[in-house]
């Protein structure tokens, strides 16, 4: 029988994922009195769920009642990173043992988008093109993508384990791959064609092939963000 969680593992769960997306980001303060009122919850599981992320190296305490979100350093960063692209690996595979057949037809669906506005990318140098608005909608599409392979997994458990080691919030990626972009307009477009053969291999069932993609895919792109920084 699975044990019901306490209020202060679910203010534990809740404040880890705020790091993790970057609603809390590094260098921000935290008070128990602030987060209970954020969770509408009292002070006593907050206290708690702090200890723990103080554990995790995730929060510095300033004063009995005060922490600090920490910030990451380089060693912790390759640490987390590894972590998530195993994970990333993982999702792929069990995706590729549990996507129904709607949801594969909804991933082609998503990369058919993507290569109409890739199209649209590719002119952006005509005048009067919005590539900027093209960009933006081209990056929420791969998220929708990525998404929907998460999805695909169909284990919310492991879905926020990922969530939970992101080594970027996803408005940190977002922001680090428009700056990428602005460098060099093929940047990312390499991998793009990796995500066609994702689909392949969760038709195929192939689940050591999707997971190898993925793998992979999140190597790169993890890499070259840091270079991004």
């Amino acid at each position: 029988m699975t044990a019901t969680p306490t209020l202060s593992d679910q203010a534990y769960r809740q404040l880890r994922s705020a790091i993790a997306t970057g609603d809390l980001a590094p260098g921000d303060k935290v008070t128990e009195r602030g987060m209970a009122e954020r969770l509408a919850i009292s002070p006593t599981p907050v206290r708690e769920a702090l200890r723990r992320l103080e554990l995790d190296g995730l929060i510095e305490r300033i004063g009995p009642r005060t922490v600090l979100v920490a910030a990451i350093r380089d060693a912790a960063i390759d640490d987390l990173a590894e972590v998530e692209v195993g994970l990333r690996g993982l999702v792929a595979r069990f995706a590729a043992r549990h996507a129904t057949a709607a949801q594969l037809d909804a991933l082609d669906a998503i990369l058919d988008r993507a290569d109409d506005l890739l199209i649209l990318l590719k002119e952006r140098g005509a005048p009067g093109q919005p590539s900027e608005r093209h960009l933006t909608a081209l990056l929420d599409t791969m998220q929708d993508f990525n998404d929907a392979v998460d999805a695909c997994a169909h284990n919310p458990v492991l879905i926020r384990m990922l969530e939970q080691s992101r080594v970027f919030s996803r408005p940190q990626r977002r922001e680090l791959l428009l700056r990428r972009v602005a460098e060099d307009q093929t940047f990312g477009l390499e991998r793009y064609t990796s995500h066609r053969a994702l689909v392949r291999a969760l038709r195929a069932g192939d689940s050591a092939t999707a997971e190898r993609i993925a793998l992979e895919d999140s190597q790169g792109g993890l890499a070259a963000l840091r270079q991004a920084q």
